[in-house]
Protein backbone atom coordinates (compact mmCIF):
# COMPACT_ATOMS: atom_id res chain seq x y z
CA UNK A 1 0.00 0.00 0.00
CA UNK A 2 1.46 3.30 -0.83
CA UNK A 3 1.43 6.62 1.95
CA UNK A 4 -1.11 8.25 -0.69
CA UNK A 5 -3.52 5.20 -0.21
CA UNK A 6 -3.26 5.04 2.88
CA UNK A 7 -4.06 8.88 3.41
CA UNK A 8 -7.36 8.28 0.87
CA UNK A 9 -8.47 5.85 3.53
CA UNK A 10 -8.78 8.48 6.13
CA UNK A 11 -9.91 10.96 4.23
CA UNK A 12 -6.99 12.89 2.61
CA UNK A 13 -6.56 13.02 -1.19
CA UNK A 14 -3.71 13.73 -3.55
CA UNK A 15 -6.22 16.96 -4.49
CA UNK A 16 -6.64 17.60 -0.53
CA UNK A 17 -2.85 18.60 -0.65
CA UNK A 18 -2.40 20.65 -3.47
CA UNK A 19 -5.57 22.64 -2.64
CA UNK A 20 -4.35 23.21 0.89
CA UNK A 21 -0.93 24.26 -0.62
CA UNK A 22 -2.69 26.40 -2.94
CA UNK A 23 -4.73 28.40 -0.39
CA UNK A 24 -1.24 30.03 1.43
CA UNK A 25 0.75 30.37 -2.43
CA UNK A 26 2.25 33.44 -2.97
CA UNK A 27 3.71 34.29 -6.62
CA UNK A 28 7.51 34.05 -6.88
CA UNK A 29 9.82 34.15 -9.53
CA UNK A 30 9.46 30.59 -11.49
CA UNK A 31 5.88 29.89 -10.23
CA UNK A 32 3.54 33.61 -10.55
CA UNK A 33 0.46 31.30 -11.11
CA UNK A 34 -1.49 29.27 -8.95
CA UNK A 35 -1.38 26.47 -12.24
CA UNK A 36 2.38 26.45 -12.20
CA UNK A 37 2.28 26.16 -8.83
CA UNK A 38 0.10 23.03 -8.93
CA UNK A 39 2.01 21.50 -11.43
CA UNK A 40 5.29 21.66 -9.22
CA UNK A 41 3.65 21.00 -5.92
CA UNK A 42 2.49 17.51 -7.46
CA UNK A 43 5.65 16.62 -8.38
CA UNK A 44 7.14 17.70 -5.01
CA UNK A 45 4.15 15.52 -3.28
CA UNK A 46 4.88 12.41 -5.24
CA UNK A 47 8.31 12.30 -4.47
CA UNK A 48 7.49 12.86 -0.70
CA UNK A 49 5.01 10.25 -0.38
CA UNK A 50 7.04 7.78 -2.14
CA UNK A 51 10.09 8.35 0.78
CA UNK A 52 9.80 5.23 3.07
CA UNK A 53 10.73 7.71 6.01
CA UNK A 54 7.88 10.37 5.40
CA UNK A 55 5.44 7.22 5.39
CA UNK A 56 7.15 6.22 8.95
CA UNK A 57 6.75 9.46 10.53
CA UNK A 58 3.01 10.50 8.92
CA UNK A 59 1.62 6.60 9.85
CA UNK A 60 3.44 7.54 13.77
CA UNK A 61 1.22 10.42 13.63
CA UNK A 62 -2.21 8.78 12.85
CA UNK A 63 -1.50 5.91 14.98
CA UNK A 64 -0.55 8.30 17.59
CA UNK A 65 -3.69 10.00 17.34
CA UNK A 66 -6.06 7.03 17.36
CA UNK A 67 -4.29 6.06 20.82
CA UNK A 68 -4.38 9.69 22.03
CA UNK A 69 -8.29 9.22 21.38
CA UNK A 70 -8.85 6.10 23.10
CA UNK A 71 -6.85 7.27 26.40
CA UNK A 72 -4.19 4.80 25.43
CA UNK A 73 -1.43 7.44 25.54
CA UNK A 74 0.24 7.32 29.18
CA UNK A 75 -0.07 10.64 30.89
CA UNK A 76 -2.40 11.89 28.40
CA UNK A 77 -6.41 11.74 29.13
CA UNK A 78 -9.34 12.31 26.77
CA UNK A 79 -9.79 15.58 28.26
CA UNK A 80 -6.58 16.81 27.82
CA UNK A 81 -5.89 15.78 24.42
CA UNK A 82 -9.07 17.49 23.13
CA UNK A 83 -8.61 20.28 25.32
CA UNK A 84 -4.67 20.02 24.49
CA UNK A 85 -3.24 22.40 27.07
CA UNK A 86 0.66 22.40 27.10
CA UNK A 87 0.54 19.16 24.32
CA UNK A 88 3.17 20.00 22.02
CA UNK A 89 4.32 17.00 20.51
CA UNK A 90 1.95 17.24 17.50
CA UNK A 91 3.91 20.61 16.45
CA UNK A 92 7.05 18.82 16.79
CA UNK A 93 6.01 15.89 14.73
CA UNK A 94 4.79 18.36 11.86
CA UNK A 95 7.56 20.53 12.27
CA UNK A 96 10.32 16.93 11.76
CA UNK A 97 8.24 15.81 9.20
CA UNK A 98 8.39 19.76 7.39
CA UNK A 99 12.13 19.12 8.26
CA UNK A 100 12.55 16.31 6.55
CA UNK A 101 11.64 17.30 3.35
CA UNK A 102 12.94 20.59 2.80
CA UNK A 103 15.16 20.93 6.00
CA UNK A 104 14.82 24.79 7.80
CA UNK A 105 12.83 26.50 5.14
CA UNK A 106 9.97 23.81 5.46
CA UNK A 107 9.65 24.54 9.11
CA UNK A 108 9.09 28.47 8.25
CA UNK A 109 6.79 27.06 5.75
CA UNK A 110 5.03 24.15 8.90
CA UNK A 111 4.50 27.54 11.17
CA UNK A 112 2.00 29.59 8.28
CA UNK A 113 0.28 26.52 7.84
CA UNK A 114 0.08 25.79 11.42
CA UNK A 115 -1.29 28.71 11.96
CA UNK A 116 -3.53 29.21 9.13
CA UNK A 117 -5.07 25.40 9.11
CA UNK A 118 -6.12 26.13 5.53
CA UNK A 119 -8.16 22.86 3.53
CA UNK A 120 -7.78 19.67 4.96
CA UNK A 121 -5.87 20.61 8.48
CA UNK A 122 -9.14 22.45 9.53
CA UNK A 123 -10.54 18.48 9.13
CA UNK A 124 -7.92 17.28 10.82
CA UNK A 125 -7.48 15.87 14.32
CA UNK A 126 -5.13 17.83 16.30
CA UNK A 127 -1.91 15.40 15.27
CA UNK A 128 -2.85 14.05 12.10
CA UNK A 129 -3.44 17.83 11.13
CA UNK A 130 0.23 18.78 11.88
CA UNK A 131 1.70 15.52 10.06
CA UNK A 132 -0.46 16.44 7.00
CA UNK A 133 0.90 20.18 7.82
CA UNK A 134 4.12 19.09 7.76
CA UNK A 135 4.20 17.48 4.64
CA UNK A 136 2.27 20.04 2.59
CA UNK A 137 4.65 22.50 4.40
CA UNK A 138 8.06 20.75 2.93
CA UNK A 139 6.27 20.12 -0.42
CA UNK A 140 5.25 23.74 -0.58
CA UNK A 141 8.70 24.81 0.47
CA UNK A 142 10.44 22.39 -2.26
CA UNK A 143 8.19 24.25 -4.69
CA UNK A 144 9.21 28.00 -3.67
CA UNK A 145 13.40 26.68 -3.71
CA UNK A 146 12.78 24.98 -7.12
CA UNK A 147 10.68 27.39 -8.80
CA UNK A 148 13.32 30.40 -7.99
CA UNK A 149 16.53 27.92 -9.36
CA UNK A 150 14.74 27.39 -12.22
CA UNK A 151 13.41 30.82 -12.93
CA UNK A 152 17.42 32.18 -12.36
CA UNK A 153 19.06 33.09 -15.49
CA UNK A 154 21.72 30.84 -16.80
CA UNK A 155 24.59 32.98 -16.11
CA UNK A 156 23.66 33.79 -12.92
CA UNK A 157 23.91 29.87 -12.26
CA UNK A 158 27.25 29.86 -13.73
CA UNK A 159 27.02 28.95 -16.90
CA UNK A 160 27.84 31.18 -19.84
Amino acid sequence: MSLLEYLKERGVSLEDLINTALELFVPHPGVETKERAAEILEEELIDALSDVNVSCLIVACFRAEEDAKAGLVPGLTKERFMGRPGLVADELLGMAIACYIAGVKGIFEFIRFDQAKPGILKKLGPISNDAIGGLIAGASSNMYTRALREAKPARVRGNK
